[in-house]
C-alpha cells in the first residue's frame, strides 16, 4: 500500500535535537503525518520516515531562473489577454504591459509571469499565433529594460519557443507539460527549467463536476507521475517546480485542503510554486464578488503557505503580498530572545 509522508512545518527558535529543516528553508520539522488511502492519518516520528523520503524533504532546493529558495519568492502575474478572470484586458496595450512589469518589479516581484491565452474556467483556446503576438513582443520588451527573471505561462511548444527567444527564463505549464506533445522536447533542449501544475480536464470544461477519491492524493500521484515522465527525458528534478493547481478543476472545498495540508508535496523533491491569487474560492468564502476586490483573502492564503514552507507565490498583489511576508520572515526569523 502507497505511504504518503507529510512533514508537520514548524518555526522558532526551540526546536529537538533531531528536527529537520525542510528544503533548506524557514521551517523545520521533527514529525511527520503518515497518510494512506480511505482516510487513515498517523503521527509519526522523524526516524521512521523512510530514507529517501527524507531525503526528497530536506535537500535544500536548487536556484531556479537565478532565484534561490531559502526566503519565499513572488511571481508577479502580467496577462496580456482580453478575458483572464481578474485584470483581463488591463494589461492587453504594450505600453500598459510594460508599466505593469516595471511596477510590480519595483513593489517587490522576483519574477514575472507573462501569459497569452486565458487558463480560466470557461476559457476558449486561443490560435498559438495569437498567443506569440501577446507575449513575445512584451518579453522581449521587459528583457530589453530589466534583468529580472521572466517565465511564460503557457501549454503550446511553439508559444513557449517564442517567449524563450525573446529572454524568458522558464516554462509555466498548466498542463504539467501534456497538452502539447513537443512541450517536454522544447524544455529538454533548451534546459529551460518547468513547472509541472495539475489540473483535472480542460479551462473550457474543468469547473463542470470536479471530483476525487482523495484530492491531496490524487493530485500528489498526478504529480509525482508527470515528475517522472519529465525526468525520464533529460530533465533534472533540480529544474522543476510543482504547483498544485488551485483552482483548475477543483471546487471549493478541493482547495482548502489543498491548502491546508500543502506541505506534504514538499516529499516530492522540488520548489511548490502556488497560485491562489483572487481565485473564485476566495470569494466564496468570503462573499466577494469582484476578483479584484479579493486581495485580503489573498494575502492569507499567502501567509498560511509560507507556514507551510512554500517557496514561492504567484499573485496579482505584489505590495501587500511582499509587505506581508517580510513581516511573516522577520518574525519567523528573528533569534533574539
Amino acid at each position: 500500500m502507497m505511504m504518503y509522508y507529510r512533514p508537520i512545518p514548524m518555526q522558532g527558535v526551540a526546536r529537538p535535537a533531531n528536527a529537520r529543516q525542510i528544503a533548506g528553508g524557514w521551517c523545520w520539522f521533527d514529525r511527520v503525518e503518515k497518510i494512506t488511502r480511505g482516510g487513515r492519518r498517523e503521527l509519526i516520528a522523524i526516524e521512521e520516515v523512510p530514507a529517501e523520503v527524507l531525503a526528497q524533504i530536506t535537500t535544500p532546493r536548487t536556484d531556479i531562473a537565478g532565484l534561490s529558495f531559502d526566503t519565499p519568492r513572488i511571481m508577479g502575474i502580467l496577462n496580456v489577454t482580453p478575458d483572464s478572470f481578474s485584470d483581463g484586458g488591463d494589461f492587453s496595450a504594450p505600453e500598459a504591459a510594460m508599466k505593469h512589469a516595471r511596477d510590480m518589479v519595483i513593489d517587490g516581484a522576483d519574477i514575472l509571469d507573462i501569459g497569452g491565452e486565458s487558463t480560466r474556467p470557461g476559457a476558449d483556446v486561443v490560435p498559438i499565433d495569437l498567443e506569440i503576438s501577446r507575449t513575445a513582443p512584451v518579453i522581449s520588451a521587459i528583457r530589453s529594460e530589466m534583468q529580472t527573471p521572466i517565465s511564460i505561462d503557457s501549454r503550446n511548444a511553439r508559444a513557449a519557443q517564442a517567449a524563450i527567444s525573446a529572454g524568458a527564463d522558464l516554462i509555466n505549464d498548466v498542463s504539467a507539460l501534456s497538452h502539447d506533445a513537443e512541450m517536454v522536447k522544447l524544455a529538454v533542449d533548451t534546459a529551460s527549467p518547468v513547472c509541472l501544475m495539475h489540473a483535472r480536464g480542460v479551462p473550457k470544461t474543468m469547473q463542470s463536476s470536479p471530483r476525487y477519491k482523495d484530492v491531496l492524493l490524487d493530485v500528489y500521484d498526478h504529480l509525482q507521475t508527470r515528475i517522472m515522465v519529465v525526468e525520464a527525458a533529460g530533465i533534472p528534478r533540480s529544474r522543476i517546480m510543482i504547483d498544485p493547481g488551485i483552482g483548475f478543476g477543483k471546487r471549493s472545498e478541493h482547495n482548502l485542503v489543498l491548502l491546508r495540508d500543502i506541505s506534504l508535496f514538499h516529499s516530492l523533491g522540488c520548489v511548490i510554486l502556488l497560485g491562489a491569487s483572487r481565485k473564485k474560492f476566495i470569494g466564496d468564502i468570503t462573499g466577494t464578488q469582484s476578483a479584484k476586490d479579493r486581495t485580503f483573502g489573498s494575502v492569507a492564503v499567502a501567509i498560511l503557505a509560507v507556514t507551510q514552507g512554500v517557496q514561492m507565490m504567484r499573485v496579482h498583489d505584489i505590495k501587500s503580498t511582499k509587505q506581508a511576508i517580510s513581516m511573516q520572515m522577520a518574525i519567523i526569523m528573528t533569534k533574539q530572545d
